[in-house]
């Protein structure tokens, strides 16, 4: 598992689709629409010109605070809603070793949970890490009391001792790097008759412990490009059908993705989650296809959110019941105990 820069796809998307005959305007921000018409309005933001164009159909691939999402939401019966975690991320780094290698396990998601935060750290091909730090804008830890190089060294050698002596660049990055917020949109209808349609964080955008936004927008085109082989003459048909069968999906990423940052925060130095996951981890290795665990269902397969989640939910009751039983802690091996948990696990047929 490795992360990947965003820019660097970014570039390699745009030059795909400029070998394919796309033309690409930079610089150009939409400042009005006229959805009935497919007029679009953009204002050059190095000359202040402004240009109004014309089109058949209107595609919104613009982010979170998009705009044509702005205009859809002054149409009849349009839901919207954002929601803001209280908590904040800054990107930071972890570089290569000096012989090149990686300073930690190349082959692991790094986390430092601290209960209400945490650090993690994603390994990249050239031997360094993307680090991610995860605060609460407000109170005691908090990013408001990290105004300077003190404050900083002094929060990060109190409650992550044993990362700092991997970031020589800390002090660097934090104040470089933005303080960026989380935010979780949900709206719908994501199209305007057969006029417009929204894709990605523009329709769903979603915070990033799932490690899944990008992903799911890349989703979103592949279904669109699916139901287009077939609808492709009927747009209106070809919206409604595409938002249809992606807004479970997109609702069901959302939801998982805050789930995960609590449980990434909380849970993975407790106990009882750790018991779990050793009992999943041995049931995967004996029965890999029958009992997937939920990460691996999202992260390295092509099941839809919405069915990952609702099997995620059985797994959830079936080891609740597991854990319950007594003595589980220390007899879980046990083959005849083992035996029990497999005939539980393995009886519900949704999950294989």
């Amino acid at each position: 598992m490795n992360s990947v820069s965003r820019g660097e796809l970014n570039a390699l998307l745009m030059t795909e689709a400029e070998k394919a005959g796309v033309k690409i305007h930079f610089s150009q921000r939409c400042t009005a629409m006229n959805l009935d018409t497919g007029e679009a309005t953009f204002k050059d933001e190095v000359s202040g010109e402004k240009n109004t164009v014309l089109a058949n159909h209107i595609y919104g691939t613009d982010g979170a605070f998009s705009e044509v999402r702005h205009n859809l939401m002054m149409t009849e019966r349009f839901n919207y809603s954002q929601e803001y975690l209280k908590h904040g991320y800054k990107e930071l780094s972890i570089p290569p070793a000096e012989d090149g290698g990686f300073r930690l396990d190349k082959n692991a998601l790094h986390i430092w949970p601290r209960g209400g935060y945490m650090v993690i750290a994603l390994p990249n091909l050239d031997g360094s890490f993307t680090v991610s730090l995860f605060l609460s804008f407000e109170g005691k830890q908090a990013f408001e009391n990290l105004n300077t190089e003190r404050e900083v060294v002094d929060f990060f050698n109190e409650v992550f001792p044993d990362i700092v002596p991997h970031m020589p660049t800390l002090m660097d990055d934090f104040f470089a790097n933005p303080t960026s917020s989380l935010v979780t949109v949900r709206c719908f209808p994501w199209r305007y008759k057969d006029k417009a349609l929204i894709f990605g964080d523009a329709s769903h955008a979603i915070v990033p412990f799932y490690g899944q936004g990008m992903v799911s927008g890349f989703e979103d085109c592949y279904v669109f490009d699916q139901l287009a082989d077939e609808l492709w003459d009927d747009k209106s048909a070809l919206f409604k059908k595409f938002e249809e069968s992606r807004k479970p999906d997109a609702d069901a990423i959302a939801d998982l993705a805050l789930r995960n940052f609590i449980e990434m925060r909380d849970s993975v130095a407790n106990p009882n989650f750790l018991l779990r996951k050793k009992i999943e981890k041995a049931i995967n290795a004996k029965h890999p296809e029958k009992w997937v665990p939920l990460y691996s269902m999202v992260t390295f397969s092509e099941l839809r959110y919405s069915e990952a989640l609702a099997r995620g939910k059985e797994q959830d009751q079936i080891m609740e019941e597991i854990l319950s039983w007594d003595g589980i802690e220390e007899n879980w091996e046990q083959a005849d105990v083992f035996d029990r948990i497999e005939q539980l696990a393995l009886t519900h047929s949704s999950i294989g």
